[in-house]
């Protein structure tokens, strides 16, 4: 492994220290003639970096992996996962790289963290390369989730290897460098209760804590407060990817973040039309992560966090048990308050309404826009112009005029704020065939429409001149929708 020269970058190597069993040092595959294609100069500001450096040939070798600062320990993080619902003991890194950990100028500690740098002991017969299109595709719907507040891991940069992945066609490599609060996941605690490791699981814990829930230290019962903050912090998220129209695509335990965050964005996309039964995910046959499940997938997810926590909450595992089973059960209630009031600020339904009444407008409008397939982001930005008095650009989503017209007066009654409205409602997100034509374009060389694209996306709330097409949904002729996970 390289040392990088000129360091200005410091990164820490705690996740190694602490949790040794769960890090397997490793050097990333080198780059035969690396080029950085996108940098995200607004988030290397954030976390104190010179984005100057970066673009250097020092900056692009640390961006790959090719050269780490004095004192880093790049490892591949070691976990386990239920992937569509069958357990894997020992899944892991197996083409991404912990480079280590920055501290931004505000203290916060962040990972810094390869994909497609090569392949590692938990590769698994993969070859641990990515290609331009998979990263980039990252690195777009990340700083849109950003962008539209929504938690979530962040892309760096994506940087062409020069070297030619083979999958269905040859294509070009990539790696991407993210940034994360962590990448400790609901796998990572499944991995140490595995081994039977008690030791390691409550160090896994106590890391956890430490890191993203540092309240549960102050708890009677520290290791359920973790869980509880936890469920508290997936039922806010997922909340949220349902009131933006958001399809992870693969929503398996190792895919679950403790912190809160969005990960690993592969086979994902946003909803067109309206169907809680969509499913863009070339691999997920049988629909288990489709968009309307998200919910009750996280919560089987959860429970499965749950399993690998009882024993650090009590010796007797049925004592164990009847304690982390009502925080399980705060789940539903937490996404549905979250998800009602996240429905409340998207309609501009003023303070103080009852929530029953919001449920049942909610209820109502839902079935409207599944019967008449009406596109999400469209409808929810075209009805503040309906609390305004332009009632045209709604209701012609509509084939049921009369069921739209009759949701509309109870909907005009309880008084919307139509410039509240504005302010959580999307004029543009990553619409599929935009970013697909995006991605085919830099494939080929040409980076243009992928920033044109991110220059609507990163700023999402904000109607302007020109960009008419990014607010558009897709034409009838893209057709049915498929994405890959780009394995």
């Amino acid at each position: 492994m390289t040392v990088a020269p000129h360091e200005t970058v410091v990164l820490g190597d705690s996740f190694a220290r602490e949790l040794p069993e769960m890090a397997v040092p490793w050097q990333a595959t080198e780059a035969p003639d690396p080029e950085l294609l996108v940098l995200n100069e607004p988030l290397a500001a954030e976390l104190g970096l010179d984005a100057a450096q970066l673009r250097s040939p020092d900056g692009v070798a640390l961006l790959t992996g090719a050269a780490v600062p004095a004192g880093a320990t790049p490892v591949a993080m070691a976990y386990a996962g239920h992937q569509f619902g069958g357990f894997n003991p020992r899944l892991g890194d197996g083409r991404a790289l912990l480079l280590g950990e920055l501290t931004d100028p505000a203290g916060r500690v962040r990972d810094l963290h390869l994909k497609g740098s090569g392949r590692t002991p938990f590769a698994r017969g993969g070859d641990g390369l990515a290609a331009v299109g998979p990263m980039l595709r990252e690195h777009v719907v990340s700083e849109a989730m950003a962008a539209l507040g929504i938690p979530t891991t962040r892309s760096l940069a994506v940087v062409a290897t020069g070297r030619t992945v083979r999958r269905e066609t040859p294509l070009p490599g990539a790696v991407l460098a993210r940034v994360a609060s962590s990448h400790l996941r609901v796998g990572s605690f499944q991995y140490a209760a595995a081994g039977g490791d008690v030791a390691l699981l409550r160090r896994l814990a106590d890391v956890a804590i430490a890191r993203h829930h540092p309240a549960a230290a102050d708890a009677e019962q520290p290791y359920l407060a973790l869980y509880e903050a936890v469920v508290a912090a997936q039922a806010r998220l997922v909340a949220q990817w349902m009131l933006i129209g958001f399809v992870h695509g693969v929503l398996n335990t190792d895919n679950v973040t403790i912190s809160g965050e969005t990960i690993d964005y592969g086979p994902c996309a946003f909803l067109d039309a309206y169907d809680p039964a969509t499913v863009y995910s070339s691999i997920d046959t049988g629909g288990r992560y489709a968009y309307g499940n998200q919910p009750v997938v996280t919560e089987w997810n959860l429970a499965r966090l749950a399993e690998a926590l009882l024993p650090l909450l009590a010796d007797d595992q049925d004592a164990a048990v009847a304690l982390v089973v009502p925080a399980l059960e705060r789940f539903r209630p937490q996404y549905v308050a979250a998800f009602t009031a996240g429905w409340a600020a998207k309609l501009g339904l003023p303070d103080g309404l009852d929530d029953d009444v919001t449920i049942a407008l909610v209820q109502q409008l839902l079935a409207l826009l599944h019967a008449d397939h009406v596109d999400l982001t469209s409808f929810c930005r075209a009805l503040a112009g309906a609390a305004r008095g332009d009632v045209a650009p709604a209701r012609d989503l509509f084939l049921d005029l009369a069921g739209f017209d009759a949701w509309l007066a109870t909907w005009r009654a309880a008084g919307p704020d139509a410039d509240a409205m504005d302010r959580v409602n999307p004029v543009y997100v990553p619409r599929n065939h935009l970013v697909e034509e995006a991605l085919t374009a830099a494939t080929d060389g040409d980076l243009a429409p992928l920033h044109d694209l991110l220059a609507a996306v990163t700023d999402p709330f904000t109607a302007r001149p020109g960009l008419e097409r990014y607010a558009a949904p897709a034409p009838v002729d893209f057709g049915a929708y498929r994405t890959f996970c780009g394995t």
